[in-house]
């Protein structure tokens, strides 16, 4: 049985290594119980407290457990932000790990708040871990999240 968990994990992970998806957070990683702790060191605003980030842990599976919820910009009719996670891919798979305080931050007025952070990717070819980067990109007016893997050195 291990086996064949193990078989169907490299598969999965092997189609969609370099994927990563935005998604809202009605999805269940998303519960407030799998916020990183402790929490003032993975979660950080910026815009003047209009956006934050914030790691996520579900612990398992135990490679892929790390993902990103980000609230921000545009209000709703409420007053309450978008809530959108960021994931390795659809299947509710994360990162292996994510390294938050070298996060760095920039802002272009063309695409909005970018921010940039390594992480960590499991390579099940190698069955070995690999440090890449994820940028991110937060358009307050249209509430767009952009991303993308990229290498590191």
């Amino acid at each position: 049985m291990r086996l064949i968990f193990a078989a169907i994990t490299v598969f999965l992970f092997a189609s969609q290594v370099t994927a990563q998806v935005v998604t809202d957070c009605e999805r269940w990683q998303a519960n407030l119980r799998n916020l990183a702790e402790p929490w003032e060191e993975n979660t950080r605003q910026f815009a003047n407290g209009a956006v934050r980030i914030s790691v996520i842990d579900t612990l398992e599976p135990a490679v892929a457990a790390f993902h990103l919820a980000i609230l921000s910009p545009p209000y709703s009719e409420l007053g309450d932000r978008q809530c959108r996670m960021v994931s390795l891919d659809d299947s509710g798979f994360g990162f292996s790990g994510v390294i938050f305080n070298e996060m760095t931050a920039g802002y272009d007025p063309a695409t909005g708040l970018g921010l940039d952070l390594p992480i960590i990717l499991y390579m099940p070819q190698t069955a070995d871990f690999q440090r890449v980067g994820l940028g991110l990109t937060i358009n307050q007016a249209t509430g767009e999240i952009g991303t993308k893997i990229y290498p590191v050195d």
